[in-house]
């Protein structure tokens, strides 16, 4: 199963089912690369077996070597993803009986949180005077609204200007995952900033346009636009820090949960499906959040009675 000379060459089969790859999926050439590496892994380990001597038994105790040698969890999980792929190429087309990695599982791979700002770093962040005129007005709204209402940058991009009528109530509707739409509240300061950035952008905006962020070009502003102006501010405020939108969005959810404790309110203003996910954006353990469901939320199970 190992190859003989060249360290990137495979066994006939695995060169053939990268060619299928190439020209039945068509797949890219930093794609094809990686299943290489992985298929070569795969050899490594099998220490010249071929694929129809491998059982389930086998997979899994090259998922343990392959951990032991210090392999992520992410890593692992996209190396068992090729093998199950070559496996069933095999069995269609090679009669291999059956799918030796299917059914086997990465180890888990342990959950990173984002950063946070502190609360006096993300005003330090938010206070600084823009120098840009318009773009900066512009950039100001943007980072307010992110910080004051935990908005996804994707949501954020995808603002359409009919969205600044709901702002005299304070309130805002967005767009998130799968198309679900939320009303989230808009703090003060990011309506302040945001008045000021209508008044200018008429002066970018194409006639047109429909977007409520706009680049100088005057068409909808994108997300990798909105990730290096939030960066380039950051440097320019002295902050020492370097900020991503997605910071923003933990840093909202986590003061807000650590001055209200209401896990309800800031899983509905994330917009988060369960729990469990509205965990990852605090520095909370699981057990402390469900006592604040159960104490918040009318209808949670209570714990501990019939």
């Amino acid at each position: 199963m190992a190859p003989p000379d060249d360290p990137k060459a495979l066994p006939e089969w695995g060169e053939a089912y990268l060619g299928w790859l190439a020209t039945q999926r068509r797949a890219a050439g930093h794609t094809l690369d990686s299943y290489r590496g992985d298929l070569l892994a795969l050899c490594r380990l099998a220490e010249a077996r071929p694929p129809e001597s491998l059982g389930t038994h086998d997979i899994r105790r090259f998922v343990a070597r392959l951990h032991a040698e210090g392999l992520g969890g992410r890593s692992i999980a996209r190396r068992l993803s090729a093998w199950r792929g070559l496996f069933n190429w095999l069995v269609r087309h090679r009669g291999l009986p059956a799918n030796p990695a299917e059914g086997v599982r990465p180890p888990r791979a342990p959950r990173r949180l984002p950063k946070a700002l502190t609360p006096d770093q993300a005003a330090a962040l938010l206070d600084t005077q823009p120098v840009d005129g318009a773009l900066g007005l512009r950039d100001r709204a943007m980072f307010e609204l992110l910080y004051s209402s935990g908005l996804r940058v994707a949501e954020l991009a995808a603002l359409n200007l009919d969205a600044a009528h709901e702002l005299g109530e304070g309130m805002l509707t967005v767009t998130g995952k799968r198309s679900k739409t939320r009303t989230v509240p808009v703090g003060g300061k990011a309506l302040e900033a945001l008045r000021a950035w209508l008044e200018v952008r008429p002066t970018l905006a194409c006639v047109d346009e429909t977007a409520l962020f706009v680049s100088r070009q005057g068409a909808r502003l994108s997300t990798a636009a909105v990730r290096t102006r939030l960066a380039r501010w950051a440097r320019e405020s002295g902050l020492g820090v370097h900020v991503h939108p997605h910071m923003l969005r933990h840093s909202f959810a986590s003061h807000v949960l650590q001055s209200s404790g209401d896990l309800r309110a800031v899983q509905e203003l994330l917009g988060h499906a369960s729990i469990q996910s509205t965990q990852v954006y605090t520095h909370l353990d699981f057990q402390h959040l469900a006592k604040v469901y159960d104490a918040a939320h009318p209808r949670a199970r209570k714990r501990g009675g019939a």
